[in-house]
């Protein structure tokens, strides 16, 4: 059902919350307790893959690795919201919601790992390749609903992107096409506060992010992305309207990123101390652990359980990683071209003497 919210252009002046900082509902339809201990599960669980994926970064078992810690209620509160048939387009920092989504760890880490492949098959999981370059997910995302849409098939694709891949041009050209066709596309952009160094205040002179929307007759909202509640109640209402024929949307989520953009990077160099421990102070998973004791659906017993299982599933991660693999470089040179060119097979040739010799 489309409801008004969804429809609206203009997004709200304050991001929409369903729970506060401390955990309190602020009077809006909350998901089923259900659905609230489900996120709350798998956010425990993807933050223990995160800090797992960091470690083996540092031991050398991944080549980078983009920590989303902080950003769990944007990328399980947005994946769970959707169903089946629908199709998911993520950035290199959304690892948490590709195992959200059921994507094994390790396929998914495959490509940070270094992997001259993606890792795991895009069909069977309906997830597109992991996007580096920024933005360019933003038009396959709008490419594949489309296309969906005229083949006569229920599906709705939801592309995650950043605060920076809103100043590409890409990204223009996306919403541009999704507006003028009414794609059924779930633009969700989670701003972090930061394009690597660059700040908000020196790429967005809008009142929002979300204010993009208007130039593109998109519907647009304002949400805390640090409310996993939030997030999949509004992505949810986005997705239903979008299937229904109503049309496209745009999310900005704002949140924060607590680790630096890589492992390469330094983010002490471009913000305080002090900003940080403010957002950890607005952590999504305390906030919905609060929540759900308040009410009784979740005690000690149960946490202790979330917890265990969340490292088995790192230690799994952890032991899996650290074994070699057998690695052929000769692959280097499969799937390039559908019919190897000169030059490729004069290198293969070369690699293949060297080998021998």
């Amino acid at each position: 059902m489309t409801t008004a919210r969804q429809r609206t252009l203009l997004p709200s002046e304050t991001p929409r919350s369903l729970l506060d900082a401390d955990g309190r509902a602020t009077g809006g339809e909350l998901p089923a307790d259900d659905v609230l201990l489900e996120l709350h599960r798998r956010m425990v669980v993807g933050r223990r893959f995160d800090t797992q994926a960091t470690a083996l970064t540092r031991q050398g078992r991944l080549a980078v690795y983009p920590s989303s810690r902080g950003q769990e209620a944007c990328q399980v509160g947005s994946v769970l919201a959707l169903s089946e048939q629908d199709w998911l387009f993520p950035t290199y920092r959304d690892s948490v919601a590709l195992v959200t989504r059921g994507v094994d760890p390790v396929q998914t880490l495959t490509l940070l790992q270094g992997g001259w492949h993606l890792g795991y098959d895009p069909h069977e999981y309906r997830i597109g390749p992991q996007c580096t370059p920024l933005a360019t997910n933003t038009l396959h995302a709008v490419g594949m609903a489309h296309a969906a849409r005229l083949k006569g098939e229920d599906a709705v694709t939801l592309v995650l992107l950043g605060d920076g891949a809103t100043s590409e041009g890409d990204t223009h050209e996306a919403l541009n096409f999704a507006g003028v066709w009414r794609a059924p596309v779930v633009f969700l952009v989670q701003n972090n506060g930061y394009a690597i160094s660059v700040p908000m205040s020196k790429q967005n002179a809008a009142p929002s992010l979300a204010h993009k929307g208007i130039g593109y007759g998109i519907a647009s909202e304002l949400i805390d992305g640090n409310d996993v509640a939030a997030v999949h109640a509004t992505v949810s209402e986005a997705v239903a309207a979008a299937r229904s024929g109503a049309g496209p949307a745009l999310i900005e989520a704002r949140t924060y990123r607590i680790e630096s953009h890589t492992n390469a990077d330094d983010a002490t160099r471009y913000r305080e101390t002090d900003e940080v421990a403010a957002w950890l102070a607005r952590d999504p998973i305390d906030r919905t652990e609060r929540y759900l004791r308040s009410r009784g659906l979740l005690d000690d017993a149960r946490e202790a359980a979330i917890t265990e299982e969340a490292e088995a599933f790192a230690a799994s991660l952890r032991e899996r990683m650290n074994t070699d693999v057998e690695v052929d470089p000769r692959e280097l040179f499969a799937h390039v071209y559908a019919e190897p060119t000169a030059a490729l097979r004069e290198q293969a040739e070369l690699l293949d003497e060297e080998l021998r010799s």
